[in-house]
Parts: C-alpha cells; structure tokens; sequence
C-alpha cells in the first residue's frame, strides 16, 4: 500500500511540473531548494531564536571498553530548543519544494523513487549502526 503512495506523488509531480522540464533546470532548482532549506534552518536560529546551534569540536572518548552505543551517546546534534509553528511551517514547505525537485530528477532519469527508499532502508537495516553516515 505504501509504495502507491509514492507512485501517485511521483506522478503527481510528473504531471504538473510545466515550466522547469530541462534536466538543467531540475538540477538547479534542486540546488536551490537544498539552499533554502539551509537558509530556513538559519533563520529558525537568527531572526526567529526558537532554535539555538551550539557547535563545537565533538569528542569522541572511545577506549577498549566503548560500544557504538556509547559513541553515539557521546556525540551532539549541536541543537538547542524546539521549532516555533511558524519556523516549522516554513521548514516542512521548504522541504516538500525539494522533495518535489528531487522527485522530478527521478522521473527525468526513469528512476523510481519508492525503489531507490526501499534500496536505502535495505541497506541500513542490512548493515545497521555499521552504515557510518
């Protein structure tokens, strides 16, 4: 049932993307969708405060007896706080723009999007914490 789901999106997006048909323009527009959301997640931080980056060097105090639980535990997001209504409207609408984007590089290409997911999910659930990313 899902992956109807994401074939109607796909063809969903198939269907009404009219001006930007170039795959020159769908690999800018990509990029720049991928902006704006870097752009949002700044401005969550900078205009509107609701989130907070407090980056620093990450320590990673492994010895003989440390596990990649551990690690993970010890590693930071760097991120403070909670998205305001307005900051995550923004985000999640910034973030459909790219999906919609990425979505149209998929079918320009012949790829299919629930494929390269199930691909993905695949190969993390296959290699599990091991996938180092």
């Amino acid at each position: 049932m899902k992956d109807v789901i994401y074939d109607d999106f796909q063809n969903a997006v198939n269907d009404s993307l009219l001006r930007h048909k170039s795959i020159l323009d769908i690999l800018t527009k990509l990029g720049e969708s991928s902006a704006r959301i870097n752009r949002a997640v700044a401005k969550s931080t900078t205009n509107c405060g609701c989130i907070e980056v407090n980056a620093k060097k990450q320590e990673l105090n492994m010895d003989e007896n440390s596990d990649l639980s551990s690690l993970k535990a010890s590693l930071s997001t760097h991120l403070e706080g909670e998205l305001c209504d307005s900051c995550r409207y923004i985000i999640e609408k910034e973030i459909g723009n790219n999906l919609f984007y990425l979505t149209s590089l998929c079918n320009l290409l012949n790829l299919n999007l629930y494929d390269i997911l199930l691909r993905e999910y695949d190969k993390i659930n296959t290699l599990g914490k091991y996938t180092f990313r």
